[in-house]
């Protein structure tokens, strides 16, 4: 017995390695990703096995200067493919994902909007994963048909179209949803609301651009962004700007339609553009409580409008007579009086208000009059995750001198040098430059799209790295429009691109972008993936980011070095993007070394992702 017993204490540790073998090579399939079309809800980003890859790494923290590239030999390993996600996410916005503040239980504040506010996932709780479109989705119709009728099958919700049935905002129409141009306040039609502001202001012609004068709007709370739809035909562009609230899915329908448009709130935190952007903010029955916190809310607009910007405000509170909008509309004007605004005009159910031209106003105000001046070194440009606050922001000496903004007319605007140059401290001899040589490197992007692109092909365009914004100013012939991103730690240009005539946004791009999935044409990349090298952030997440924003069919233009595109054209396969060519880039001090990599998204779809398609 005492026999048996240790021969079988002896076979023990040789039955227990052999499971651990079996254990081990199964792990080793699992995360290999053979067949890769098994359906996720979520993949820890940063493992040992992405960092094979030459992801996730935290570069720098050892001593090394190895590049989260690799080699760029064709021997490195690389992915086979990716999972994908669960049908429930097709529409995931990481960055704004209310289950993710459910399950990490964040406690926000409701009443401040902090829950429409971007709180992004940890590296656990990131998605691995492609986003699929739905199972009929449909190649989106071309602007500017798109205006006014979208595919039903890419945005499946129809919630709209009963709830605002009598506001004219969207109408089912088969397998189609229309939009009538109606809104909350204009429910027969944007341009003839938009005709009745200009003749409020006295603009010749009763034409919103007032001569060129005015370009840029932010309209808050828009909807389903009809409003600056309308707009676009009068050289006026807005950023049309809402939470991903109730009414969801409206921004998605926005740029659907192919209309800018951005997820953001008036919360707790600066909205992502820079001082001084916009003429013209819009407010129709936006439904914000515009006296809370000492008026924090209409102060952030104050920040973000120009010397004798406009604030259009559609709302009871300006006609009606009852006890509590008497009340509201009481205190909002003693507010915009201390805030040394005027009222333009006012007319039934509409108020416009104008900003001062000079800080004279500021300073005549009695001592203590609240709300206050900001601080002295406070930068009213610096807004990526900075609290807003309840203060206004006065005017830089020079602009004040000058009484405005100093800035030409549209469409001379698009290439003059912007007086706020010098705060950068860069001459109109290196803007003109620049200017030039992005509109010689475009004309060669086309060039080298060819056939592949007609002039209805590409309408929403995001510039990943705008500089000054002249990738955009070189498309200004096409029918397209460009959100122009800047880094939120880099020279503070968005500025610029706004005092061109353009628009954009701060962002990090460690981080998801701050829009639905399938809502870009073109994706343009300079440098984007160099920059994450001096990071050490996720590549591959930066990879899944963009086919999450990349629309099936869509293309994709990186402009880096080699050892970058030698190393996405890695993942290809895994992201069933094709390439259309990579050639040298064109040589010149800016891009020595630098290569053109351009590629199309496939169109593809859930229950035959392992089948590539295309149109």
């Amino acid at each position: 017995m005492r026999g048996r017993n240790d021969a079988g204490q002896s076979k023990r540790p040789i039955v227990l390695c052999c499971m651990m073998i079996v254990c081990l090579c199964l792990l080793f399939l699992y995360f290999s990703g053979s067949n890769g079309q098994a359906k996720s809800t979520a993949f820890e980003y940063g493992t040992k096995f992405s960092r094979t890859l030459g992801w996730g790494s935290d570069d720098g923290e050892d001593g090394s200067e190895e590049s989260i590239f690799g080699t760029g030999d064709a021997d490195d390993i690389k992915p086979k493919s990716f999972p994908v996600c669960d049908d429930r996410h097709s529409e995931l916005i990481p960055c704004l994902d209310r289950n993710l503040i459910y399950q990490m239980r964040l406690k926000l504040d409701l009443n401040l909007m902090e829950h429409y506010e971007r709180h992004c996932p940890p590296p656990e709780r990131r998605f691995n994963c492609l986003i699929p479109p739905p199972h009929v989705y449909k190649v989106p119709i071309k602007w500017p048909k798109s205006r006014d009728v979208v595919w039903k099958a890419n945005i499946p919700h129809t919630h709209l179209a009963k709830e605002k049935s009598d506001q004219n905002w969207m109408v089912e129409a088969g397998e189609k949803i229309k939009f009538p141009g109606g809104g909350t306040h204009f429910h027969h039609g944007a341009d003839k609301y938009i005709s009745n502001i200009a003749n409020m202001l006295n603009f010749k012609d009763n034409n919103i651009n007032n001569e060129g004068m005015l370009r840029t709007v932010l309209d808050v709370g828009c909807g389903v962004a009809s409003f600056g739809g309308y707009l676009l035909s009068s050289n006026v562009i807005a950023m049309s700007l809402a939470p991903n609230d109730v009414h969801q899915n409206q921004i998605q329908f926005a740029l659907e339609r192919g209309i800018p448009a951005y997820l953001g709130v008036l919360g707790t935190k600066r909205l992502p553009y820079p001082s001084r952007s916009f003429e013209l903010a819009h407010c129709s029955r936006c439904r914000i409580d515009w006296l809370q916190r000492d008026g924090i809310l209409l102060l952030e607009l104050d920040r973000l409008l120009r010397p004798g910007g406009y604030f259009a405000y559609s709302s009871p509170e300006a006609y009606a007579q009852d006890e509590e909008d008497l009340r509201i509309w009481k205190e909002m004007s003693a507010l915009v009086e201390r805030m040394c605004w005027k009222i333009a005009e006012k007319r039934n159910q509409t108020v416009i208000w104008v900003k001062p031209l000079n800080n004279d106003c500021y300073r005549r105000r009695a001592f203590g009059t609240k709300p206050p001046l900001c601080k002295t070194g406070d930068d009213p440009d610096s807004v990526w995750g900075v609290p807003m606050e309840a203060c206004i922001t006065p005017y830089p000496e020079q602009m004040h001198r000058d009484g405005g903004t100093g800035l030409a007319p549209w469409p001379a605007r698009l290439t003059t040098p912007p007086p706020r140059l010098a705060d950068l401290y860069v001459t109109a001899d290196t803007f003109e430059k620049d200017t030039e040589m992005w509109q010689q490197r475009v004309e060669n992007y086309w060039s080298l799209l060819g056939p592949k692109v007609k002039p209805d092909t590409i309408r929403n365009i995001m510039d990943m790295k705008a500089n000054f914004g002249s990738f955009a100013a070189a498309l200004k012939d096409k029918d397209v429009w460009v959100m122009n991103v800047v880094p939120h730690d880099g020279p503070s240009t968005l500025k610029i691109i706004y005092d061109r005539g353009l628009i954009g946004s701060n962002h990090d791009w460690c981080e998801a972008f701050s829009t639905y999935p399938r809502t870009y044409d073109l994706l343009h990349a300079w440098t984007v993936f160099s920059d994450l090298d001096k990071r050490g952030c996720s590549a591959e997440d930066l990879l899944l980011e963009m086919d999450r924003i990349l629309r099936p069919t869509g293309f994709i233009i990186v402009r880096d070095k080699s050892i970058v595109i030698e190393f996405i054209k890695k993942y290809l396969h895994a992201l069933h993007w094709e390439a259309i060519t990579a050639v040298d880039a064109e040589p010149s001090p800016e891009s020595e070394n630098e290569m053109i990599l351009i590629i199309r998204k496939k169109l593809w779809l859930p229950e035959a992702s392992s089948q590539d398609s295309t149109t």
